[in-house]
């Protein structure tokens, strides 16, 4: 085999356009999307889509949670509106607990929910929101099935009445295309310019925002597949009506694995907002992971200093399991085992440098330790990377001592050990040299 066009430099290429030491990894753009926004950011839903979900939040807890939203935001306009239910008497007091911190400082507006009818338009008259999402079911398989006599002109003609409602209440309406990726243009476009229409006499406060939803996780982040599944198709539809950027959310689900696919689809082709939930809880497989699409908006270059402190998403992956909802050992970024090795060679790799088995600096920008647990496949390495860790001792791998706890590490996996061996149980073993 020829080698010789191989170059062979005095020193690595690491690429630090696109993975800096002191931050997340970024969009080394060859040529920047002629739709991008020129910023980004977010809103949330775990209040309404979370609980939705199963979360099982106390008036307590719900509160918590919103003020770790704010926490995680801080000044950097990263995730800016949450959005509440309005029906239980739990939800309210969550919503004027979160309304009462954000006319104190907190940066995280509080907005609500409601079905699209008149009826739920006055439950939120006068409560103190600026800003109403309204659910408009949009496509077939919705306004066919949910209505009587079912057919997209009654729908349509129900959701206006509301967003009338919510217009006269002094709110600025938020419609939520449930379904969309299912949806027929023939119906989702004259109903938004429909919408549009209604708004205009009211001024550009009540401008009203449009929520594309994902609903079923069908939705593509491809440009040539026809609609309704193309999801920046979607987006540039609704921008070609005069929707501005910031005026469009994106929400979907992750039925079919392609939630933050989907998510940066949406970005790239002028959709300035995306709405889910930190950590990803929601309905079935959950809604779009913040922390994640976050990550993305800010190696887009959408999202300027100071940025949101990541940091904070443990404490909120704290409560979860406190509450019995916790996060799956492998869920990214926090999960138990998110940043875990198990592998000898991975280990070795970790001892000799440590940016070959670390997507970003994990403990400086999400205070998150990266870890070995030890199997039969770890080798001595993993030995050594879990003791200069915990201790700051430097061991060669013909260390006696080393070699002493390797040896009956090893003695118990052939005698039919199956469970990993934590940091503990090493501890246990270089206290007790007769444990060989």
């Amino acid at each position: 085999m020829d080698t010789t066009a191989i170059t062979d430099p005095a020193a690595p290429e690491l690429f630090p356009a696109a993975f800096p030491r002191e931050g997340f990894p970024r969009y080394d753009w060859t040529e920047r999307p002629a739709a991008l926004p020129a910023a980004a950011w977010c809103t949330e839903t775990t209040h309404r889509d979370g609980q939705q979900g199963g979360l099982p939040l106390t008036v307590e807890d719900g509160v918590r949670i919103y003020d770790l939203i704010c926490a995680f935001t801080g000044a950097s306009g990263a995730v800016r509106q949450a959005e509440f239910f309005v029906y239980r008497r739990d939800d309210r007091a969550m919503l004027e607990a979160a309304l009462e911190r954000h006319a104190g400082g907190a940066p995280v507006e509080p907005t609500t929910w409601i079905r699209a009818s008149r009826r739920d338009a006055d439950l939120v008259r006068g409560i103190g929101v600026r800003e109403t999402g309204m659910l408009a079911s949009a496509s077939d398989y919705h306004t066919f099935h949910k209505f009587t006599p079912g057919g997209r002109r009654q729908a349509a003609e129900a959701y206006l009445d509301a967003v009338r409602a919510v217009l006269d209440a002094g709110l600025r309406p938020r419609l939520h295309l449930e379904d969309a990726t299912r949806a027929p243009e023939e119906f989702v476009l004259p109903f938004a310019q429909a919408v549009l229409e209604a708004c205009a006499p009211f001024g550009p406060e009540a401008r009203p925002k449009f929520r594309v939803c994902d609903t079923m996780g069908l939705g593509l982040p491809l440009d040539g597949v026809a609609a309704p599944r193309s999801v920046p198709r979607w987006i540039r539809r609704l921008r070609e009506l005069g929707i501005a950027g910031e005026d469009l959310e994106f929400h979907p689900h992750n039925d079919t694995h392609l939630v933050v696919a989907n998510c940066l689809a949406a970005i790239e082709a002028g959709c300035a907002v995306v709405n889910g939930t930190l950590l990803g809880k929601g309905e079935r497989t959950g809604n779009a992971p913040l922390e994640g699409v976050l990550l993305h908006v800010i190696g887009m270059g959408l999202l300027d200093e100071p940025l949101p402190d990541f940091r904070a998403l443990n404490d909120l992956a704290d409560l979860y399991a406190r509450i019995g909802a916790p996060l799956p050992a492998a869920y990214p970024l926090y999960g138990r085992d998110a940043h875990r090795t198990r592998a000898g060679i991975h280990a070795d790799g970790l001892n000799k440098f440590w940016w070959m088995y670390a997507p970003f600096d994990v403990p400086a920008l999400i205070g998150r330790p990266l870890e070995v647990s030890l199997t039969r496949d770890s080798g001595a390495a993993g030995l050594v990377f879990l003791i200069r860790q915990h201790t700051g001792r430097e061991l060669a791998k013909d260390d006696p001592e080393l070699q002493r706890v390797h040896a009956e590490l090893t003695r118990q996996f052939d005698a039919g050990r199956q469970t990993a061996v934590e940091w503990e149980e090493i501890a246990g073993l270089l206290r007790s040299p007769a444990a060989a």
